[in-house]
């Protein structure tokens, strides 16, 4: 009959209020006829008192002082108000005292690593010799590291961003959708594919959506967006990039001009970032604390600079480059910050990149034939999301894909998609880990993705 309380619900309205509470064993310190625990819900915490008295014994002081760390407990006890506020805990105005104690489940005396150290921030580690946890020891005891406040706040934060997303997209309009991850032939007619075995053949596991995005688009479900799992056969082992990552995908028809759909899918990520401070500011502030930076911003409407005007910025900043040349990482981050400079502003779109840069099926812009109707989007001079005006014309396609010097088998049944009629079309793809690490501020995409894969990572 008994209810279970969280903690984060226990404050000095309960005062007095007898409860019941599990939680992990944060740490314990006997004193005397005393034991001080700290209990741990998630991002919650607070202190707990066992006492020599009515409903505690010295063995049973003995006994909780003897619970090894993370251990899972059931605490039944009185609410009372703190003499003074307790430091350390997110319940500073109330302690739990003990009645009752049961260990649920013991955890091992010996951890991987001390959660104290692993919320830590390096610069304060490294000031007064206390130890913080490399990134390897993390991922590779995963499990203890996810239980951290700051772990807790990024995923939570995370898990809103998906919300945000579909929420602002389902009132736009759109449907979601479900695309095949096991498909025939390589999305975009790359090698950077992982072949797997599919009975007496090979297939591919999915670069993309975006075949089956546009294949919706063509049979009139005019709006689309699906969430899942993308892979990328890249031996890129840098701080932004993973074998799987989680896509945010958009496609939309349009009726007059592809900026139709840019603006869409901009403001989308406006109203993320709007809501994510509405929602998220505890989760936010808990992760500056180990990882402090800036807070994010963006303007309303978002800023559009064609490829052109950044160019130029670039070189007035004394980067020598051509007119239809890429930016590379350093000029993308270079640029990031002179956006910021002089517009103040962390999010912005570059708009009509060269054509010869980008992928065979993006739509050549019409008044200009060096350019392209395709657009990247930055957070923090990191680009989140790369997207095009999509070429609706079976003739026009193959053109284009002989002239990049793609067989044209392997992409039939992608240019016949196309021969029954198909609307003019945009979208683009956005990394939901990559935009996580961008709006925190952190340094790592691994730090944003729960189980990460790269070239070097198959394992938790």
């Amino acid at each position: 009959d008994r209810v279970l309380v969280h903690i984060k619900d226990l404050t000095v309205e309960k005062a007095d209020e007898e409860v019941w509470v599990r939680g992990r064993i944060h740490t314990s310190r006997a004193k005397g006829k005393q034991c001080f625990l700290v209990l741990r819900q998630q991002r919650f915490n607070i202190q707990a008192l066992v006492a020599v008295g009515q409903h505690a014994s010295k063995q049973m002081v003995k006994f909780a002082a003897n619970i090894t760390k993370e251990s899972i407990v059931d605490i039944e006890g009185v609410v009372r108000k703190a003499y003074q506020k307790i430091g350390g805990c997110t319940q500073q105005d109330v302690e739990l005292h003990v009645q009752r104690i049961y260990v649920i489940s013991s955890a091992e005396p010996r951890l991987p690593l001390q959660l104290d150290d692993a919320v830590r921030p390096e610069v304060e580690g490294e000031e007064d010799g206390r130890a913080t946890v490399n990134q390897d020891t993390r991922l590779d005891n995963r499990i203890i590291d996810l239980r951290t406040s700051t772990s807790q706040a990024i995923f939570c934060l995370q898990s809103g961003i998906c919300q945000l997303f579909r929420e602002t997209l389902i009132r736009k309009g759109f449907v979601e959708i479900q695309t095949p991850k096991i498909i025939s032939a390589a999305s975009e007619g790359g090698a950077n594919v992982f072949t797997v075995s599919y009975f007496k053949t090979s297939a591919y596991l999915a670069q993309s959506p975006q075949l089956y995005k546009q294949m919706c688009i063509c049979a009139d479900f005019d709006k689309v967006f699906c969430v899942g799992p993308v892979f990328r056969a890249e031996d890129s082992n840098t701080h932004r990039h993973l074998t799987e990552f989680v896509g945010l995908d958009i496609e939309m028809a349009f009726n007059y001009h592809y900026h139709e759909v840019v603006d869409e899918i901009a403001d989308t990520l406006v109203q993320i970032f709007k809501g994510l401070q509405e929602r998220f500011q505890t989760e936010i502030q808990t992760v500056s604390k180990q990882f402090p930076c800036e807070p994010f911003k963006f303007l309303e409407p978002t800023l559009r600079l064609e490829y052109r005007e950044g160019v130029a910025m670039l070189r007035e900043a004394g980067v020598e480059m051509g007119d239809e040349e890429d930016l590379s990482t350093p000029n993308e981050k270079l640029l990031g910050r002179l956006v910021k400079e002089k517009y103040d502003t962390d999010f912005y779109i570059l708009d009509k990149y060269p054509l010869a840069v980008r992928p065979f099926y993006t739509m050549p812009d019409p008044a200009n034939p060096k350019t392209s109707n395709s657009y990247d989007m930055f957070m923090r001079g990191e680009e989140i999301l790369s997207g095009a005006q999509r070429i609706h014309d079976p003739q026009l396609l193959t053109e284009r894909a002989k002239h990049h010097g793609i067989d044209l088998e392997k992409i039939k049944a992608y240019i016949d998609s196309f021969r029954f009629g198909a609307p003019p079309h945009a979208g683009g793809g956005i990394g939901l880990e990559r935009v996580t690490m961008l709006y925190l501020g952190l340094h790592n995409v691994r730090q944003t993705s729960m189980f990460p894969r790269d070239p070097k990572r198959l394992t938790p």
